[in-house]
């Protein structure tokens, strides 16, 4: 018993960060960051074992729709572009829970330009891991009560929000979005969770 609390405790922890129920607040400070282009492809697109079937253009669509949702609040005085290849992904399955259910999961690729620099801002390619974000309805398996489109949302949701973590954290140590480019200590780091959490963890899907 007190292992599978700590399993959940796990989770929840590791999900907090990545809460996409924040919109309704303010949106965190990016400095002069304004979203210009985002251009999102698939090119290398590779299915998972035990999921269903999503094709290029249903990812493409559902990135670009979360980015909207959550980029287009930001009004900097300065502009930037994405590029984004989603490279993989699994679509959970209905299954038995836990024992055989997988977790949805999502890795793509990001690359940030400068517009007025015309130079990007990560010489190397950052990529990202995404999980369903938990909630009740994904605990045991979001196979059991999502449909495709809906854990289409939801990982794309997550993903949006975990480049708004990155963005955050390149404008405290790089200096990105006219931030103040220093090594981020531990003080940068609890203001970050604090803003990740601070809305309820509880997720929509």
């Amino acid at each position: 018993m007190l292992r599978a609390v700590a399993l959940i405790a796990g989770l929840v922890a590791l999900t907090a960060c990545t809460n996409v129920n924040d919109l309704g607040g303010p949106a965190v400070d990016l400095g002069d960051f304004q979203l210009s282009h985002r251009v999102v492809v698939a090119p290398n697109l590779t299915k998972g074992p035990m999921s269903r079937e999503a094709g290029k253009d249903e990812w493409e669509q559902a990135m670009l729709d979360a980015l909207d949702e959550r980029f287009g609040r930001y009004e900097g005085d300065k502009l930037y572009h994405f590029g984004i290849s989603v490279e993989g992904y699994v679509l959970a399955q209905p299954g038995i829970p836990i024992v055989a259910n997988p977790k949805s999961i999502l890795i793509f690729n990001l690359t940030v330009w400068d517009d007025a620099a015309g130079k990007k801002l990560n010489e190397e390619v950052e990529q990202f891991t995404v999980f369903e974000s938990l909630s009740g309805e994904t605990l045991l398996g979001s196979g059991l009560t999502q449909s495709k489109e809906q854990q289409l949302q939801n990982l794309s949701r997550s993903a949006a929000k975990q480049i708004q973590n990155y963005l955050l954290r390149m404008k405290r140590e790089k200096g990105w979005f006219g931030g103040t480019g220093r090594t981020a200590r531990a003080d940068d780091a609890a203001e970050v969770v604090q803003e990740a959490t601070q809305d309820s963890p509880d997720q929509d899907g």
